[in-house]
């Protein structure tokens, strides 16, 4: 798929040969590359409706989908660091976070670029719709101040619970998606600066969110996994 992941799409047995039809039984496992030593999901029976419109009809479990947020996950897909010069939208400092939060400004007078860090705490967990799936995504969001000698100071730590679909789509012999964010809360983790009430940030955060992580995660998507 990618220098993340690989797809496994050999056949669990033997072609099933009828009258009207061939049924091929693909594994349609997602491994993280070059780890194969298994996944903690479980696939569940697949059942294809019977229909005959078409000449080729292709079904994608849950279990396909499950396997791809744990290979992605375990390779730290999820991770994302913004910073100020991969920022596209505005520079983030503390002078921002500050005119928010009162004790951001207190902490730090002089103004510093800020770096996010967010990490996927869980693997996230995917449900599947007819031509979409959501993903329950657990995680935190680290923000550093940047300090002129490029260390960096931890200011809070927010835990981040998302919802997010996919759309899904076939084109060009491969599988395409693009992510939308439904949800988002936010809880104070850990603070350097003293507590604070999080809606503050819920605003600026999202903003963050969606000008930033969702356009970059959807350049990945659009890249599309190769079927079979």
């Amino acid at each position: 798929i990618d220098d993340l992941a690989e797809v496994d799409y050999s056949l669990n047995s033997s072609p099933a040969v009828f009258r009207r039809f061939i049924d091929l039984d693909l594994k349609g496992i997602v491994h993280p590359a070059g780890n194969y030593t298994g996944t903690p999901c479980v696939a569940a029976p697949l059942a294809i409706p019977d229909q005959s419109d078409s000449m080729l009809y292709l079904a994608f479990s849950e279990y396909f989908f499950q396997t791809s947020s744990f290979a992605y996950y375990t390779a730290g897909a999820f991770n994302i660091t913004i910073a100020e010069e991969t920022c596209s939208y505005f520079n983030i400092s503390t002078e921002i976070f500050g005119s928010i939060i009162p004790e951001v400004a207190k902490y730090s007078v002089t103004p510093y670029p800020v770096m996010l860090k967010l990490v996927a705490t869980e693997i996230p967990v995917i449900s599947l719709e007819q031509d979409s799936f959501t993903a329950e995504i657990q995680g935190s969001m680290e923000v550093f101040a940047v300090l002129p000698d490029s260390t960096t100071q931890s200011l809070f730590t927010m835990n981040i619970a998302a919802n997010t679909s996919f759309a899904l789509n076939i084109f060009d012999q491969k599988l395409m998606g693009s992510l939308c964010l439904n949800r988002l809360q936010f809880s104070l983790a850990h603070s350097n600066v003293g507590f604070f009430e999080t809606s503050l940030l819920e605003n600026i955060l999202s903003y963050i969110l969606q000008t930033e992580v969702i356009p970059s995660a959807n350049a990945k998507l659009s890249k599309g996994f190769p079927l079979p």
